[in-house]
């Protein structure tokens, strides 16, 4: 029988599959619970993306290099960049109004920018911001990782792939060339898995092989002489199981891959089946079972657009993540509805018009890419210039009263006398130290200088040190550990082998350099947290680490060490000042301080704390502390507690509607103002202590 005509430029049955992949992904970004291995779909994408790439411009006439690369260039232009343009800026405007800035999202900006021209992927393995950690899930531009991978793809392919339109041994080398560069992509995606998986999941080096299975699909078809732009009616009996099977292990994979596996070998099942189906389903007639399957008009229909749904999707899921939450059903289908809609008016007013517009069309191929580069630069200038504006343009309490939410946020400050403070850095071993030094005053200095070690909790008294060498014209320098505490008194912390290299590092920069009179401050964590930036921690084990008997034989080895520590500072003519266990908060205050927030799942617990509860929970430690300090004279336990939880209540995150925490355990701008006082007295008070021993020893 002879095979019947069809138009070559579009497979209906690739659209069911894309169908497939995108529901996946947003399914699995929906809640991770409803299809554990929905991320696999994006591998579906990549082998799609290869196949239909390479049939696309396969049966091209034999050009010059330069021709062929614009031609395959601005029709991908035409595809990509477009919808991306827009929901990049438009993703970057509301981010600016609703996201505050946080640890959480201080990448988030600078990864939108780069996405722009397909290079996210890059700022995400930078920042080792695993695509499955908790920190990702809050960056609204995460999921442009797959699209920086096909955007790198789409460079290399045409070098690549120009070769074949010249027929013979060409095609040959051709083929050849993929084969190779496959298999070294996923040995080197093996090798990299467990030392870097970041870089492994995000870049095209480790990725590449799964776009070449697509390819290879094509050029195995093509030169075995499969025509494709005809339909077979005859269909092999064995087709039908045959197909049955590899769908079934492609549905079994949406389910069970693991993520520590990807993309090698976890990706092999998805990516092996999603080639076996685009050959086996090629050139069979509609009334095949999986064709029709695939082409039923929703399939359809949701594979047009499922390029706007992925970059819309997930931007809009993490907005809900940042705002009203993801914790509930009713939530979740709202999300899911605003992002169908944003994808469905994507897809009509800017993707399908730019596409058929008769003016580009007629354009020459490489004005084309270069009317895209300018509106690609153009709209990562506009996302940079709004990443700007981002504290005038934002909603939230946190932007609009950063000086009392920021501990550090202001690079100079200055007092009615014009004298300055400039915190100026500079790189100590595997950390950083911060100095807080006075300039352009003449006023006589009235308390010691100030050494600070720790970790984030050190460096979240910037304002209050910098307001401390304002007012008394000492200097105080902080050594950051790079997150790592400093006498924390919790060993498996502390003796983490990095933190105790970096510590190490720390401490034997600042020694030399201690005098007599000064004061070496030690603030660090030392309660279990409730609570992270991104959503509430486990607690049943809290009693076990607080007050298990394992915890307190933990805690008496640390204070030996502690002891020696304070010993060497006080061999300095120094003085040891260490912080006691502070309030820790059931919720991270910066994303439950607007209206829209209540409802957020992380904000369940309120802002309140028992404050016998908490007493209760911070007593061993604090016990503990005083007994170390006591074996080491002239140290002292210095209390914030009090100041920050006044005797007559449970303790408020807010005071007078002024936030005492940035997040759950991190001190605001407005408590380290509220606690100067007490932290100056506390100072003088051990320095005159110190002059005293010391006039006496004389």
């Amino acid at each position: 029988m002879t095979p019947t005509s069809q138009r070559h430029a579009y497979l209906p049955y690739v659209d069911g599959l894309r169908a497939i992949a995108v529901l996946a992904v947003v399914l699995y970004h929906l809640n991770p619970a409803w299809l554990p291995g929905g991320f696999a779909g994006v591998d579906i994408f990549f082998v799609i993306s290869g196949f239909v790439v390479a049939a696309s411009v396969g049966d091209r006439e034999r050009t010059s290099f330069p021709s062929f690369m614009s031609y395959f260039l601005s029709r991908r232009m035409l595809r990509i960049a477009p919808a991306l343009i827009v929901c990049l800026l438009v993703t970057g405007l509301v981010a600016a109004v609703f996201i505050p800035d946080a640890w959480l999202s201080e990448s988030n900006q600078r990864t939108g920018r780069y996405a722009f021209f397909g290079f996210g992927n890059l700022m995400l393995a930078r920042f080792g911001n695993d695509y499955f950690s908790p920190i990702s899930e809050y960056n609204p531009y995460t999921h442009t990782w797959s699209l920086g991978v096909e955007e790198q793809f789409y460079l290399l392919f045409p070098v690549l792939f120009w070769l074949w339109s010249f027929g013979g041994r060409w095609r040959h080398v051709v083929a050849g060339l993929f084969v190779a560069g496959g298999l070294w992509s996923f040995g080197h995606a093996m090798q990299i898995g467990s030392s870097d998986h970041a870089s492994a999941f995000y870049l095209l080096a480790s990725r590449f092989w799964e776009l070449a299975v697509g390819v290879l699909l094509y050029l195995g078809m093509a030169m075995a002489g499969r025509r494709f732009d005809t339909i077979d009616p005859v269909t092999p009996r064995w087709l039908f199981p045959a197909g049955a099977l590899v769908f079934s292990v492609l549905l079994v994979s949406l389910v069970t891959s693991q993520p520590a596996r990807f993309p090698a070998p976890g990706a092999v099942l998805p990516v092996l089946a999603t080639a076996a189906l685009l050959g086996m389903l090629h050139g069979r007639p509609m009334s095949f079972p999986f064709v029709r399957a695939l082409t039923w008009h929703p399939m359809l229909r949701i594979g047009r657009l499922s390029y706007s749904l992925y970059l819309w999707h997930w931007p809009v899921f993490v907005l809900f993540r940042w705002t009203v939450g993801t914790g509930s059903f009713a939530t979740r289908i709202a999300a899911l509805a605003i992002a169908v809609i944003l994808a469905v008016l994507s897809w009509r007013y800017v993707e399908t018009p730019v596409r058929r517009a008769p003016r580009l069309k007629a354009m020459r191929r490489v004005a084309v890419v270069g009317c895209g580069v300018v509106a690609l630069y153009a709209g990562m200038w506009i996302s940079g210039w709004v990443d700007s504006q981002q504290p005038s343009l934002s909603i939230s309490a946190v932007s609009r009263h950063a000086d009392d939410w920021y501990p550090s946020r202001k690079a100079t400050v200055t007092n009615a006398a014009g004298c300055s403070v400039t915190p100026a850095r500079e790189k100590v071993g595997d950390g950083f130290r911060v100095v807080f030094e006075r300039k352009a005053c003449n006023d006589p200095v009235t308390a010691p200088d100030v050494f600070a070690i720790g970790d984030s909790h050190a460096m979240a008294y910037g304002t209050m040190f910098s307001a401390y060498a304002l007012e008394t014209g000492a200097k105080v320098t902080l050594y950051n550990n790079g997150g790592c505490p400093f006498l924390g008194l919790q060993p498996w912390r502390d003796r983490a082998p990095r933190c105790l290299k970096v510590a190490g590092q720390a401490l034997e920069h600042m020694l030399p350099r201690l005098g007599a009179g000064d004061v070496v401050f030690m603030p660090s964590l030392r309660v279990p947290r409730f609570v992270d930036q991104w959503d509430r921690l486990p607690q049943d084990d809290i009693p076990e680490l607080v007050f298990g008997a394992a915890a307190a034989k933990e805690r008496e080895t640390a204070m030996l060490d502690g002891e020696k520590v304070l010993q060497r500072i006080q061999a300095t003519g120094a003085r040891a000042m260490l912080e006691a266990p502070d309030l820790v908060m059931k919720a991270p205050l910066f994303r439950c301080a607007d209206v829209w927030t209540t409802t957020n799942p992380v904000c369940a617990d309120g802002t309140v704390v028992n404050r016998a509860e908490f007493e209760r929970l911070r007593a061993p430690m604090l016990a503990s502390l005083h007994d170390m300090v006591g074996q080491v004279p002239g140290s002292i336990v210095w209390d914030p507690f009090p100041v920050i939880c006044p005797v007559g209540g449970d303790c408020n995150g807010f005071l007078g509607g002024r936030p005492l925490f940035f997040d759950g355990d991190h001190l605001s701008g407005f408590a380290n103002r509220l606690l100067l006082p007490s932290f100056t007295q506390a100072v003088r008070r051990l320095h005159d202590t110190s002059s005293s021993i010391a006039a006496t020893a004389d």
